[in-house]
Parts: structure tokens; sequence; C-alpha cells
């Protein structure tokens, strides 16, 4: 059975919709990576009301972002030393809907994490995308900013569907929303191919109180996970790099990984929308 095929008993929401019930309240999330023959018992725990996101008559969505790090790679050496300020940059691809945009999320002196975004045309940045980060990152105390803004080049492809479920309030509690990851697939610059067909990643949104799909996968013995798509990726497919922030996840997750060999693309960087 498809892993996703209990979402289909769910009434389906719009993106408007969805939006207007859950996108702005203030939320902790939490991710889950788990194997992908244990998704359906967990969604078949949802509670009566839940919602999944439908577009164009689609709930299972293709998703792409290209990732940008300098040579020396600050944006990973940030996450692994923990660093008070720092970044993460790509250009997110929305294959089935249409449109690309640059996401720039920085983490400054409050330790909030902020994401903003502007269209962009196509996997590489041009120079107003470039002044764009330049920005954002400055405003965000990151040091050198317009040194590593200019510094950006591809660095990872990840490719994956995802389907969106808006879960009722609780008593007393507001509406949460949760993503669910399947297909997951890194490319590396080089072209390498990791997969990871047997695993899906599940992230949940919610108040302070945990919602009805954490609660969940708590009764089935799932635990939030660190792991990072960009950070987790690369120490997958490069094991030169430290990489203990994600260590139970590499040692759990990705020991059974398809590693292939790609040919490098014609353009240096990598298609998010393959």
């Amino acid at each position: 059975m498809n892993a996703l095929t209990p979402l289909d008993r769910l009434r389906t929401i719009g993106l408007d919709e969805l939006n207007a019930q859950a996108e702005l309240q203030t939320r902790v999330d939490r991710k889950y990576i788990l194997p992908r023959r244990d998704l359906p018992a967990v969604l078949l725990a949802l509670p009566a009301g839940s919602e999944v996101l439908q577009i164009d008559g689609e709930s299972s969505l293709r998703y792409a972002s290209q990732y940008f790090d300098t040579p020396q790679l600050d944006s990973y050496f940030g996450a692994v030393r923990k660093r008070r300020r720092r970044f993460k940059v790509r250009a997110r691809t929305y294959v089935d809907s249409g449109g690309s945009f640059l996401e720039v999320k920085t983490r400054g002196a409050r330790a909030a994490t902020v994401k903003e975004r502007v269209p962009v045309a196509g996997d590489a940045l041009d120079d107003e995308a470039v002044a764009y980060a330049t920005d954002l990152l400055s405003e965000a105390g990151i040091p050198h900013a317009a040194h590593l803004a200019d510094t950006l080049r591809p660095t990872l492809v990840t490719r994956y569907r995802r389907a969106t479920v808006l879960l009722p309030a609780a008593a007393g509690g507001d509406a949460s929303r949760a993503t669910i990851d399947t297909d997951l697939t890194w490319v590396a610059a080089e072209g390498t191919v990791l997969q990871l067909p047997a695993s899906v990643i599940v992230e949940t949104k919610s108040g302070q109180r945990a919602g009805a799909l954490d609660r969940a996968l708590w009764r089935q013995g799932h635990r939030p996970a660190r792991i990072s798509k960009y950070g987790t990726g690369m120490a997958a497919l490069r094991p030169d790099l430290p990489a203990n922030p994600w260590h139970r996840v590499l040692t759990r997750h990705f020991s059974g990984a398809m590693v292939t060999d790609g040919h490098r693309p014609t353009s240096d960087t990598p298609s998010v929308a393959a």
C-alpha cells in the first residue's frame, strides 16, 4: 500500500484556507524520520476533521531545492558548530504548481530563525539575488555578509514529494499543520545521487503543546530527531565532513541509502526541476 493512502480519506483544503488557519501562529517545529512502512498506521490515527492540502487535484506535490554555500561551506559549518549567527540559502522550486523562490534563513543574536523569499528565474544567483541575500545576512548580523553572498555557489539539490495536513484544534489549543516528505533524494554538485526510498520525514508545526500527529507518532515509538535536509544530506554525501549534530540520524537512517554516481550536467548547476 502507498504510504500516503490513508490521506485519501481526508477532506481536502486549498492553500489560502490552510494559510489563514495555521500559517501565522507561533509554532514549535518538530522533525521525525521514520520507516515508510510505519507511516500508514500513524496517518490512520489522525483525528477526525483533519484535512489535506490539494492543489490542482494533487495532494502529493513535487518540491526541489537548490542549496547554495560558499567554497569554505560557511553555511554548513555554521550549523555544525552551532554558531549563534548562521544562515542557509536555497532556491526552492514548486515543480507541479510552478514558481521558484530564493529563500534566506538566518539565525541572529536572538536565535530566531527568519525566512524571507523573493522570486527567482532559475537555479543560479544573479546580481539582484546576491544583493538581496547580502541585505538579509547583514540585517541578521552575519559577519562578512557581502563577501559570503558574493561567493555563494550551488552545492546540493534536494528533491521530494510533500503532503501537507491541517489538524483541527484540540480543546483550548490551536490548529496545527504537518508536512510529510517522501521519495527523498539528494544530488551533490558533481552529480552523485543519494536516495532514501524506504524513509519519510515528518515535520509538525504546532503551539507550545504537542499536536495530535506528535502524539500519534509518540504512541508508535517515534521521537523527534535532529535532521536538516541540507546538513544531513551534505554529511551523507561527504563523509570527510564533520557531522556531529546528525550522527545519530546518519547511523540509524542513512546506512542503507542508495547512492549512485551521476554524470556532471552540461552546466555547473544541477537542475532542481529534473
